[in-house]
């Protein structure tokens, strides 16, 4: 399960759109072109409501590493 760096608390499984986009500073066209594209499994429940799993979020918006083994190249 997913948790929030800033809350020291788990994630709901299921998010709509616009508690994702809020939560990783992305607009809902972004998800929604994500969605389309495939990069981002969604599940509508009823006729309008759209939601994707935290879990799919944290794999899609992964963080980049760092260069924390830096070595200096000697002259």
């Amino acid at each position: 399960m997913a948790i929030h760096p800033n809350w020291n608390q788990p994630l709901p499984e299921w998010l709509s759109l616009q508690q994702a986009a809020a939560l990783y500073g992305v607009s809902v066209d972004t998800l929604r072109r994500r969605i389309e594209a495939g990069r981002l499994p969604a599940s509508r429940f009823g006729e309008r409501l759209i939601r994707v799993r935290s879990e799919d979020l944290d794999r899609l918006f992964r963080p980049i590493p760092t260069g924390l083994t830096f070595t200096r190249r000697r002259a």
